[in-house]
């Protein structure tokens, strides 16, 4: 064991509230500690310390019997994601003050499990942001540079696991909302296969698009967690043991997830290719058809505005009392959030239709096809083309010498698991030479998460994984 809780993860913590090496309310002040030592990070929105210790105490009071495999442990959750009793801001200033009687069915069964909130964690705006640049509640900055962005737009989620200020939480991934904030701060985090996490409770912006996942410092605490939301026979309350490398393949689709790399980030995907085919791994270079890959981001695009204008005013009518639609939009901070969501523009409903019926069938097909010709357990790639830019840089970001579209670089390469629903899982790589941390994705066939995990498992006895400074 060591010394140090805050380095503890969840199933570790679990496992000494369990046997008595520490009280649930020992535990959660370290915790506490820590987050007003790094409350600069701007990673919770909301966050009570006496709240949270009364819980942490009755949670000692009552150990006794048979505990849940989280017992005692408090999760960071997203502020977009329903607690009852608590305020569910989803980042924007119409709802302040929006305190909301339910439990999104995620985190029921997360404390069903015997997990305690520990905070509610800032976001991008309505979550329709890459940055995490919050114009309402502050920009969550990242612990490895405090000048740079954490990802969004589960920013505040990636930014307290990573400086250790809670040991895993909840995010939501529409486009690569989990898995660019887990790449930017160096952390583990899981988009779920489509359906595999109850969507009841999420303030969602897509519903065909949309999922809870699952951030934290190793795929072990992930592998718990989605056996605790996602029970089954033989996982629930488990984590996932490695799978042997040898007879393993994975596709390395150098287009279009390899091209136009930052030379730091494809340096340090480089050497982990190199690790997997030491390790055993059979790597499978073959390309993705660049004539349906290009149809990904305006059909993806199409999809989650059609639907944030829907899904939008049917969170606020389950919520009451909610602002009207209208009364949310106007009261946005973010220009570049508003724009999609108010005003004339609006996609009409047979782009909508096009993409849902014609666009995302095709890409489903080629991905399966693509699966299946080459016989591949999973595909891998570098998470994002280039690590964190400064706060600040919303429009634009620097890649290889020229100014690049900020969103649409960093859902270049996670997009496409979103748009169809697979599951996939972001690693953290390394650090490149600039010292900013590289993630590296898996992307699976559909409901292979475990198997997913268990790769994500071995990935971690690899290669070294960073953590961040204090």
């Amino acid at each position: 064991m060591g010394n140090d809780p805050a380095l503890w993860g969840v199933a570790e913590t679990a496992a000494y509230i369990r046997r008595g090496v520490i009280s649930s309310s020992e535990y959660t002040q370290e915790l506490l500690r820590r987050c007003r030592r790094r409350e600069a990070l701007n990673a919770f929105i909301t966050l009570d310390p006496d709240a949270l210790l009364a819980r942490a105490r009755e949670a000692d009071r009552r150990r006794d019997g048979e505990p849940g495999p989280l017992y005692g442990v408090p999760l960071a959750v997203k502020d977009n994601i329903d607690v009852a009793g608590q305020v569910t801001t989803g980042g924007t200033p119409a709802l302040r003050d929006h305190v909301v009687n339910r439990d999104a069915e995620t985190w029921r069964r997360l404390r069903v499990a015997g997990a305690l909130l520990l905070g509610k964690t800032n976001m991008h705006e309505l979550a329709f942001g890459v940055t995490g640049n919050n114009r309402a509640f502050g920009p969550t900055l990242n612990p490895w540079a405090a000048d740079r962005t954490a990802g969004g737009s589960s920013s505040g989620t990636a930014a307290a696991v990573a400086a250790r200020l809670a040991p895993a939480g909840l995010g939501t991934d529409t486009g690569g909302s989990v898995r660019i904030p887990a790449a930017h701060c160096a952390t583990a985090g899981l988009r779920p296969s489509r359906g595999r996490y109850g969507q009841h409770g999420v303030l969602l912006l897509s519903r065909t698009r949309d999922t809870v996942g699952v951030i934290a410092r190793s795929v072990v605490d992930i592998a718990l967690l989605d056996s605790v939301i996602a029970p089954s026979p033989g996982h629930a309350g488990r984590t996932a043991p490695a799978l042997p490398w040898p007879g393993v393949r994975l596709g390395v689709p150098r287009r279009p997830f390899w091209r136009d790399l930052d030379p730091a980030t494809a340096a340090v995907a480089e050497r982990r290719l190199d690790d997997l085919s030491r390790a055993g791994a059979v790597l499978v270079e073959a390309d993705l058809p660049d004539q349906v890959m290009e149809q990904v981001p305006e059909a993806g695009m199409a999809i989650a505005e059609y639907e944030a204008r829907r899904e939008l005013p049917y969170y606020l009518a389950q919520t009451p009392p909610s602002p009207t639609y209208d009364e949310l939009v106007d009261q946005i901070a973010d220009p570049d959030v508003h724009a999609p969501l108010g005003g004339a523009a609006n996609t009409p409903p047979s782009a909508y239709q096009t993409a849902c019926r014609s666009a995302v069938p095709l890409f489903e097909a080629t991905l399966t096809d693509y699966v299946r010709a080459h016989r591949l357990d999973a595909l891998v790639y570098p998470t994002c083309p280039v690590a964190a830019q400064p706060v600040g840089h919303d429009e634009t970001v620097r890649l290889n010498g020229r100014d690049a579209p900020t969103f649409a670089t960093y859902i270049r390469n996670t997009d496409l698991a979103s748009v169809i629903g697979w599951p996939a899982l972001a690693l953290p790589a390394g650090l490149g030479d600039d010292g900013l941390p590289v993630g590296l994705e898996l992307c699976g066939p559909p409901h292979s998460d475990r198997r997913l995990l268990r790769l994500g498992t071995a990935c971690e006895g690899l290669w070294e994984w960073p953590s961040a400074p204090d």
